[in-house]
């Protein structure tokens, strides 16, 4: 069982749609015991970091995230705040990867929407998947190369598309809305 965390964030939806296209059975939930039991947890998210992240602690979610042993995929939002600090908000994140998050210069250029490929692939979330494909990205605000970059994406400067640490992963851009190398990547994720 896929479980897809729900914490006050938007765009849950199209990623359960796409876990059961793929055949997957998924639950919503923000209840610890199911999120702790489940084969893979996916924490997507669209929104705005402090609010995101004071519904975390409020729901102990935050702790729970950081304890999960299983493959966890953080998708926009959910990458970002799996990082140590977001500038959005000034909100501390849970801090499983060592980078912070920071706006995109000039704030005449951002969001960042549309379709960017990657370089730098490190992982087998990438499987299957060439440098030249590309993917949906919508975001204002990136996460900066650090030692658990897995890909990296070239708007304005150069940002983490993607982090890796243990049993952890994450993307910015949106699998979900990525056409077929989305659905590649995230069957690639549940096959981890």
């Amino acid at each position: 069982m896929i479980a897809i965390l729900k914490y006050n964030a938007g765009n849950v939806t199209s990623v359960e749609n796409a876990i059961n296209k793929l055949g997957y059975s998924t639950v919503i939930t923000d209840d610890n015991s199911i999120l702790e039991s489940a084969d893979k947890v996916i924490f997507p998210g669209v929104g705005e970091a402090g609010s995101a992240m004071r519904h975390l602690k409020e729901k102990g979610l935050d702790e729970v995230i950081k304890a999960l042993k299983q493959p966890v995929l953080g998708i926009c939002l959910g990458m970002q705040l799996m990082c140590t600090y977001s500038e959005e908000g000034d909100t501390l994140g849970l801090g499983i990867f060592e980078t912070q998050v920071k706006q995109f210069p000039p704030k005449d250029l951002v969001p960042h929407t549309g379709w960017n490929n990657f370089t730098s692939m490190k992982s087998k979330l990438f499987e299957n998947i060439q440098a030249r494909n590309d993917f949906y990205f919508v975001h204002s605000y990136y996460a900066e190369i650090c030692k658990e970059t897995i890909a990296v994406t070239d708007y304005i400067l150069p940002f983490s598309a993607a982090l890796k640490k243990d049993n952890f992963y994450a993307t910015q851009f949106h699998p979900e809305k990525s056409a077929d190398v989305g659905i590649q990547l995230l069957k690639n994720f549940l096959k981890l």
